[in-house]
């Protein structure tokens, strides 16, 4: 661990927090209709085009059960459009490689993952998918599955601060607006960075070359910068290439990496301003982020220590220096590390590094990020709505303390909110644990492991972890395109995304048709260094009774053996 290596970490982190204001001003006017945003004379006629094209009333709000409703058929449409595209590219345009139609279960896996904003990929982008499907699929969705997230989170937050009304929003309208006002402008103008840096942008074919050694090379070019820009602003994760951000052509420089990390969070932590905004009370938002921003810096530092450190087994083959396995070379230790528990934290598959090739405790990190329902700012909206699920958790315990009714930002926390809090929760360990369970005694997928032992169960519980939590990140070492694999991780990852944001929006719909109570002096403060210890409390313990005892098992058990000359 080096001064220049926190101060890498530092700058990062102020210069998330900087643009949490100006972030959270703009969405906040975009999500309550106001018109005068300076995108406003350009994008109104469009969005109206959409409405009247749609047949949407922008006036008329849905009830939470509606908006739900919508949501599901919304991304029912999806899923049908990606399925059709990859089992017919081999007669659609836009194929200069010629790829052939993709599996059916392959299919089933890649369309549920792209709709729930996981973007696992049991498949090579360059090797296997069409520059249409890549387009029309997988960009267009990435769009759409993070503006969904986005709108939920919105919805949530006006639970909190309506009163006494039945309705939450309108889904067409959130999300229309979201993607014009928020998400396109942003990917355009980052799209163009990317593409000064050197990523691809073309539909021309591949490139054959000869290498020094006189080989003939094919190398992969395509709409790669457009697609990028998306996947890391709404934290999708869904790369163009097999090797994801460790690809040259999808993180061509020092630059592109820093700044394909800072849009990883900008939005999601942006949401926590929103909240305070819409609730009425600024220092709500800091509290929350504050709790993410504790439970961030601890695995950072963590992780960093861990590969910074390396093990005594490295050292004893002359590996000093920390463990640079699988990391790339032109980032570091650090990067890596900070870009290794961003990813897992926002809920963003994309990698510059291996984490197979981390020591055990940094590999350790990420599952844990993932676990807690990636929640340390999360996938854009997705984190913010999982974090009030914790605070309604914690404000009923503190409720519990001072003797009162659980009372938050004006809204009374009673059982009905509890129980939908609480099934969101523990439906993520069901998943992921179950089908670990499964996984690793079904002798089909036992095959699939390339490493017995502790750090084989890992990879499985890794994969179901990333899957369910809709991060699409991979330990790597499973070979996880085969039907088992594929169909049960696309169940999970539709459980794990489905099932923890209907009962968010039950919340939402009770809360928003509750009255407003001004705080008394019994009611527990929210915005102070208590709360935050806290929510963090909370989240800890949930964690380690639901959570960590089966995470324990593969990561400290590896590290144990790897560090036995120091210990024993």
């Amino acid at each position: 661990m080096t001064a220049i290596g926190w101060i890498q970490i530092i700058l990062y982190c102020a210069i998330v927090v900087a643009l949490v204001k100006p972030l959270g001003w703009y969405m906040t006017r975009v999500f309550n209709g106001e018109r005068r945003t300076f995108l406003s004379p350009i994008l109104r006629p469009v969005e109206a085009g959409i409405y009247w094209i749609g047949g949407v009333d922008e006036r008329r709000e849905q009830h939470w059960l509606t908006y739900t409703v919508a949501m599901l058929l919304f991304h029912v449409g999806g899923f049908l459009i990606i399925y059709a595209l990859m089992r017919l590219q081999a007669v659609l345009p836009f194929n200069p490689a010629e790829q052939s139609a993709v599996a059916q279960d392959l299919s089933f896996n890649t369309a549920i993952s792209f709709i729930t904003n996981t973007n696992w990929q049991n498949y090579g982008g360059e090797s296997t998918l069409s520059y249409l499907v890549q387009m029309l699929g997988l960009t267009h969705q990435n769009f759409l599955s993070a503006a969904t997230g986005i709108v939920l989170a919105v919805a949530l937050i006006r639970g909190f601060s309506r009163a006494s009304l039945r309705t939450i929003g309108n889904f067409w309208v959130d999300v229309t607006r979201c993607t014009l006002y928020i998400l396109l402008p942003i990917c355009v103008v980052y799209a163009l960075f990317l593409v000064w840096q050197g990523m691809p942008q073309t539909l021309g074919p591949y490139v054959d070359a000869t290498t020094l050694e006189g080989a003939k090379q094919t190398i992969a070019v395509g709409p790669v910068a457009s697609q990028i820009a998306i996947k890391m602003l709404g934290t999708n994760g869904g790369g163009f290439f097999n090797a994801n951000a460790a690809h040259p052509f999808e993180n061509p420089t020092a630059l592109s990496n820093f700044v394909q990390m800072i849009s990883i969070f900008a939005l999601g932590a942006a949401l926590t301003n929103v909240f305070g905004r819409m609730v009425g009370n600024q220092r709500q938002g800091w509290a929350i982020l504050a709790v993410m921003g504790v439970l961030f810096i601890s695995g950072v530092a963590v992780t960093y220590w861990a590969e910074a450190n390396g093990t005594t087994a490295l050292h004893a083959l002359g590996l000093a220096g920390g463990n640079m396995e699988g990391k790339e070379v032109r980032f570091g230790i650090v990067a890596s590390s900070l870009f290794a528990v961003i990813t897992t934290a926002a809920s963003c598959g994309a990698v510059n590094a291996m984490h197979d090739s981390f020591t055990a405790l940094g590999g350790m990190i990420p599952l844990i990020n993932m676990q807690l329902g990636e929640i340390i700012v999360g996938g854009v909206g997705a984190g913010l709505y999982g974090m009030l699920l914790f605070v309604v958790i914690s404000i009923f315990v503190a409720g519990l303390m001072v003797g009162r009714t659980p009372e938050y930002v004006g809204k009374k926390i009673e059982a009905r909110e509890v129980k939908m809090a609480m099934l969101a929760i523990l439906v993520l360990p069901l998943m992921y644990l179950g089908w670990t369970a499964v996984a690793v005694v079904f002798p089909p997928a036992v095959a699939s492991m390339a490493n017995a032992g502790p750090h084989g169960f890992t990879e499985v519980l890794y994969a179901y972890t990333s899957q369910t939590g809709n991060n699409g990140s991979a330990f790597a070492g499973l070979t996880g395109n085969t039907p088992f694999y594929n169909i049960t991780g696309g169940v999970a990852m539709f459980v794990g995304r489905f099932f923890m944001i209907i009962p968010a929006m039950a919340i939402a719909g009770s809360l928003a048709a509750k009255k407003l109570h001004p705080a008394s002096a019994g009611t527990f403060p929210t915005t102070g260094g208590l709360f935050v210890g806290l929510v963090v409390g909370v989240i800890l313990i949930i964690g380690g009774l639901t959570f960590f005892p089966a995470l324990a098992l593969g990561p400290i058990v590896e590290h144990l053996a790897m560090n036995a000359n120091t210990l024993f």
